[in-house]
């Protein structure tokens, strides 16, 4: 095994950090279900910002997404507005609804909000059904997340990829088991800081290494056909229809539950819209500079470096070897960033939505944490069974949970309020439409029909559920006069 003394004396001084946020973040939590699950909804616009972001992202932008530019060319840039503008999406749009109903009805999940207008019977099957779906996906991506982790381990230690994958498992389900809600978002906060500081640094480096604009664009001209394109290649209708596969990636931020979890976390709603700010401006930096270190990293080493490790190569190349170990370190910290929140919320679903917290005579905290372990477990078996990128992991559990519970809460914001079957049939319709494109047709980024038919599966389905009601309530009142 390799030696790397800085990243190890980083890792060990962070893992200290996490102790201690831990301990005290425990003192803080009161009894209450929604202290531990929201923090108590005290959120300032700063930590909740950073966190919603940091969560929004880690081992998805840095590893990922630098990884997919690195292999895809100029035309995977046209995923960025769509991801900023679906953080504006949930945070200004569906934001105040979200917020108000957290708050007036002490809704702690987002299935709680699903399920505001449904009755007690189709309430129950909403509640397995978003249970399942959720803790479905979040297996894919808490499993993506573990998979950056031993990536980075690996990279770090060469404990290879199953070691980094198990230490990367114990380190963060240990912190979220200790302080929930208020521990994530402190570390999460932190975390959100220095991805974006060293969003700032390695690409300047890069780019500075590859020659600049000039260096990068000469380096490039052996590139393989349509590399360079912003369209990759692509031209007319086909080429229109990648633009919109790979804008509309960014709107399923509003049906994720981790994402929606710091939404009603914000205090008010000054801290809300202020929060908002935070989030998109770190989404426009931290997006923009993994896209200038693929580009460069594409320049420098051609095609012949692991797309998903060439944010570990340009860091251990262009940086001093302490440095190096320290940066490598820190990032690997940022990783972690999205698992502690979707463990949180993934566990809060089976605890509290799914009503195991009953089955333990009402302890929703214990409840809450045995299922984060269970979550996690489950997670690290489909990590080292079902190999896979990065990148296509986040990309189905993110599309597939934007296309169940999105188009509900789109509608929620519009001051409709669907009924408990229409909802269910929403949502079973998204998910199942979006399994169907997994598994069997094209979800690859820029698959235009994978990112907008489950969205418009479910959205139909909701619109037919509603006319049959209507129509059979029609026939009621009709029989009833008579």
């Amino acid at each position: 095994m390799r030696a790397n003394l800085p990243a190890l004396i980083t890792l060990i001084g962070y893992a200290v950090l996490l102790v201690g946020v831990s301990f005290w973040a425990a003192r803080q939590v009161r009894s209450e279900a929604s202290s531990f699950l929201l923090g108590g909804r005290s959120l300032g616009p700063l930590v909740s910002g950073l966190a919603y972001a940091a969560s929004s992202s880690s081992a998805w932008v840095l590893l990922g997404y630098s990884g997919f530019v690195y292999s895809t060319g100029p035309s995977a840039l046209w995923m960025i507005p769509g991801i900023l503008l679906g953080y504006a999406a949930v945070w200004l749009f569906a934001g105040p609804v979200l917020q108000a109903a957290s708050r007036d009805k002490d809704q702690l999940t987002l299935t709680a909000f699903l399920t505001e207008t449904a009755g007690p019977r189709v309430t129950r099957l909403i509640q397995i059904s978003a249970t399942l779906m959720i803790a479905f996906c979040f297996s894919y991506y808490i499993a993506s997340q573990f998979q950056g982790a031993g990536v980075a381990f690996d990279d770090l230690f060469g404990i290879g990829m199953t070691g980094g994958i198990l230490l990367g498992a114990v380190i963060i389900l240990a912190y979220t088991f200790a302080g929930g809600f208020l521990a994530v978002s402190v570390i999460n906060t932190v975390q959100g800081v220095v991805m974006m500081l060293v969003a700032i640094l390695l690409p300047v480096l890069a780019f500075s290494a590859a020659g600049g604009a000039g260096g990068i664009a000469s380096a490039l001209d052996d590139a393989p056909a349509g590399y360079l394109s912003p369209f990759g290649g692509r031209a007319g209708w086909v080429a229109a229809g990648f633009v919109l596969g790979m804008t509309a990636t960014g709107f399923g931020a509003l049906g994720q539950p981790h994402l929606i979890s710091w939404i009603m976390a914000a205090r008010d709603s000054r801290a809300r819209v202020m929060g908002a700010g935070v989030a998109i401006g770190w989404g426009a930096v931290v997006y923009a500079g993994m896209a200038i270190l693929g580009l460069s990293g594409r320049a420098l080493f051609g095609a012949d470096t692991p797309a998903e490790g060439i944010f570990f190569k340009l860091a251990g190349d262009l940086l001093p070897g302490i440095l190096s170990g320290i940066v490598a370190a820190a990032i690997l910290s940022a990783i972690m960033s999205t698992v502690d929140s979707q463990l949180l919320v993934a566990s809060g679903a089976i605890s509290h939505d799914l009503g195991a917290a009953r089955l333990m005579g009402g302890r929703t905290i214990l409840a809450t944490r045995l299922a984060m372990l269970a979550v996690s477990v489950v997670a690290v078996g489909l990590t080292l069974a079902l190999p896979a990128t990065i990148f296509d992991r986040t990309l189905f559990a993110w599309s597939a949970l934007g296309a169940s519970f999105g188009p509900v809460v789109v509608l929620r914001a519009f001051g409709r309020r669907p009924g408990g079957p229409e909802v269910l049939a929403s949502i079973l319709a998204g998910f199942l439409t979006s399994l169907a494109y997994e598994f069997f047709l094209d979800s690859g980024p820029g698959a235009v029909w994978a990112r907008t038919v489950p969205w418009l599966a479910a959205v139909a389905a909701l619109m037919l559920v509603r006319i049959v009601a209507g129509q059979h309530k029609e026939t009621l009142g009709a029989s009833a006069k008579l």
